[in-house]
């Protein structure tokens, strides 16, 4: 009689390969990949949501002064239209290009007249459909005379705050809604006068 037994023999499975681990990135693309990221994410806000601008002149003394840094927010007027009295950024207008073919700069003024307004600068004050607007925050009153004239359908009349040393619509006409890239809503620099910019005027 045989001692071995009939039953099979156990056998040991083979062994399995680990599973393989993704390979790690180095630092170097780590760190390509945050800047990249970073880089879209700013994109995204400056062309969606906000912007910072600083002021290059002194057309909006004394609420700005040069080398002002403003927060440009662009989604209220997706939902409402601007404003009197909103601080606006726009691209120039068909009629400055035409004045200076080689402008590409936005400009920054402030909302006077909307659609459908009669609008004149007389006397050394605005009257919006014969009523006097009340300004407080300009540096001297205007010395020009300018219209009457009715603000075309989504356009808007902007003026400077420094009346009598600003290049806007008594020049060259109304911006048009598309052209507005957005609402000047907070000065971040200098940080001395760092805050809301002031409420709207009224008439």
């Amino acid at each position: 009689m045989s001692s071995e037994s009939d039953s099979p023999t156990p056998q040991t499975p083979p062994a399995q390969p680990a599973a393989s681990q993704p390979k790690a990135d180095s630092p170097l693309m780590e760190g390509i990949k945050t800047i990249g990221l970073s880089v879209v994410l700013a994109l995204g806000i400056r062309t969606f949501v906000a912007e910072a601008r600083y002021i290059p002149s002194e057309s909006m003394l004394p609420t700005l002064e040069v080398n002002d840094r403003l927060i440009v927010e662009k989604i209220s007027y997706h939902f409402n239209p601007p404003r009197r009295g909103d601080i606006i950024v726009f691209h120039p207008t068909e009629a400055l290009k035409q004045q200076n073919p080689s402008l590409n700069e936005a400009f920054i003024k402030r909302v006077i007249g909307l659609p459908g307004e009669t609008v004149q600068v007389t006397g050394g004050r605005v009257l919006i459909n014969g009523q006097p607007l009340e300004e407080n925050y300009i540096q001297s009153p205007p010395d020009y005379q300018w219209g009457p004239e009715k603000v075309p359908a989504d356009s808007f009349l902007v003026l400077g705050d420094n009346r009598n040393n600003s290049y806007d619509s008594h020049f060259w006409g109304y911006v048009p809604r598309q052209n507005i890239i957005g609402r000047a809503v907070v000065r971040f620099w200098p940080v001395n006068r760092l805050g809301e910019l002031g409420p709207p005027p009224s008439y």
